[in-house]
C-alpha cells in the first residue's frame, strides 16, 4: 500500500476555485494572474527568440545574459551588489525556488518558522524535507508580526524562518523596522531566512519595498526569491530567480539540478533582451496595480463588505462579517455558484484560523471585468 507523505494535501485552492468560476461562468478574481496583455515588446522577444532557435537546454543556473540583467538591476532598484556567476541563479518558477531552498537546508526535526496566514506551498516543502512547521500567527488585523512572539518559538532546534512581503493572501508590506528587527534576529540566533518577495513591485500609497539583501545579516543569510511572472505579468512563463550568497546558492543549485534542471531557454532569453531594453519597466507597476486596487474598491463603497485598502501584491481582503456567518470556504463555493464572483477564503492559508470573516480578491484584472464584479458584490 502506498503511504502518501502530504495525506493532508489535496488539490490547491486556487486550481479548484478557478475551476468552479469557469464552471460557472463567475468572475474569476480568484487565482492570482492579470487578464491583460503582457508588454508588446516582450511578447515579440519571446517569439523572435523561439523562432531564431534558441530552444535548447540552457546552463543549469541560468542564462549568463539574465543573470548579469538581474545583478544590473539589484543594483539599479535596490543598492544591492550581487555576483551573477555564484549568487543568482534562475529557475521555472519562485515556488520551485523555495521548495529547493527549503530542501537544501532543512533535515529531519528541523524547525521552520511560518507566519500564519501564508502561502499553501511552504508547509508542504517543510514536511517534505523532514522538517517540523511552527506555525506563528501575524496580527489577525494587520497582518504585522509579533517579533516578540517570533523570537519566543525559536528553540535550539530552529533552521529557518520564512518570511513573505508584501503579503500574500494580505497585501500587508514590512516596514523597515521590521526587516531591521529580524536583522538582529538572525544575527543572535543564526537562523536562515526564505524571503519571498515576488510581489516586490506592486507597492502602494508611497511605500518603499524593503529587500532582506539590504541588510547585512539578513544578507549571509537569505534566499530571496523573486518572480518575473509577478513583475512581467506572464504568471505562464513559470521563471523566477532566487539570490543568496555563495554557499548557500551551491546547496540550492545541487537541489535545482535534480528537480527541473534548468528554466526555458527562450522565455530567459526574452527576458533578458526586455530587461536591457526597459529597465525602468518595474516601476511603473505600482501606479497600474493602485489605479486598480482603487478603482475595485471605490466601486464597492455602496457594498456591505468592509475593507482596508492592500499595501501591496495584487491581492485585496474584503471582511463579509455583515452580510453571512457562514464559513469563508463555504462562502467562497456559494458566491461563485450564486453571485457570479470567485475568490479565495483567507483560512486556507492557516494552520488555525482565528475567528474571522475575510475572503480574497484578485484585482490584477481588466477595470471592466473589476466592475462587473463589484457591481455583483453589491447586490449581495
Amino acid at each position: 500500500m502506498l503511504q502518501s507523505k502530504l495525506p493532508a494535501v489535496g488539490t490547491t485552492i486556487f486550481s479548484r476555485m478557478s475551476a468552479l468560476a469557469s464552471e460557472c461562468g463567475a468572475v474569476n478574481l480568484s487565482q492570482g494572474f492579470p487578464d491583460f496583455p503582457a508588454p508588446e515588446r516582450l511578447r515579440q522577444a519571446l517569439a523572435r527568440q523561439a523562432l531564431e532557435g534558441h530552444n535548447q537546454y540552457a546552463p543549469m543556473a541560468g542564462l549568463p545574459a539574465l543573470r548579469e540583467a538581474i545583478a544590473v538591476q539589484l543594483a539599479h532598484h535596490r543598492g544591492v551588489v550581487c555576483d551573477a556567476d555564484t549568487e543568482i541563479t534562475v529557475l521555472p518558477g519562485a515556488t520551485e525556488a523555495i521548495y529547493c531552498a527549503i530542501t537544501a537546508c532543512v533535515s529531519a526535526g528541523d524547525e521552520v518558522i511560518l507566519l500564519d496566514p501564508c502561502y499553501d506551498s511552504y508547509r508542504p516543502a517543510v514536511l517534505l524535507a523532514g522538517g517540523v512547521p511552527v506555525h506563528v500567527p501575524l496580527d489577525p488585523v494587520t497582518f504585522m508580526p509579533d517579533w516578540a512572539r517570533i523570537e519566543a518559538a525559536i528553540s535550539r532546534r530552529t533552521r529557518m524562518l520564512v518570511i513573505n512581503s508584501p503579503h500574500n493572501p494580505s497585501g500587508a508590506a514590512l516596514a523597515r523596522e521590521d526587516l531591521e528587527t529580524l536583522n538582529t534576529l538572525v544575527a543572535r540566533h543564526g537562523l536562515l531566512v526564505v524571503s519571498d518577495e515576488v510581489y516586490e513591485y506592486l507597492i502602494y500609497d508611497g511605500r518603499t519595498h524593503h529587500s532582506a539583501l539590504q541588510f547585512d545579516a539578513l544578507r549571509a543569510a537569505t534566499f530571496a526569491v523573486f518572480s518575473f511572472g509577478k513583475t512581467y505579468g506572464v504568471t505562464g512563463w513559470k521563471t523566477g530567480y532566487c539570490v543568496a550568497p555563495p554557499a548557500l546558492t551551491a546547496e540550492l543549485r545541487k537541489i535545482h539540478q535534480y528537480v527541473c534542471f534548468v528554466a526555458v531557454t527562450p522565455v530567459q532569453q526574452a527576458l533578458a533582451d526586455f530587461m536591457r531594453a526597459e529597465p525602468d519597466y518595474p516601476l511603473t507597476l505600482a501606479t497600474l496595480y493602485q489605479h486598480k486596487r482603487d478603482l475595485f474598491n471605490r466601486a464597492l463603497a455602496g457594498s456591505a463588505l468592509r475593507l482596508t485598502p492592500s499595501a501591496g501584491s495584487y491581492f485585496q481582503l474584503l471582511d463579509y462579517a455583515a452580510l453571512s456567518d457562514s464559513a469563508d470556504v463555504q462562502l467562497c463555493e456559494a458566491w461563485t455558484r450564486e453571485v457570479g464572483v470567485a475568490s479565495i477564503p483567507v483560512s486556507v492559508f492557516y494552520q488555525q484560523p482565528p475567528a474571522q470573516r475575510l475572503l480574497r480578491f484578485c484585482f490584477a484584472k481588466q477595470d471592466a471585468v473589476l466592475q462587473q464584479a463589484a457591481e455583483r458584490l453589491c447586490k449581495i
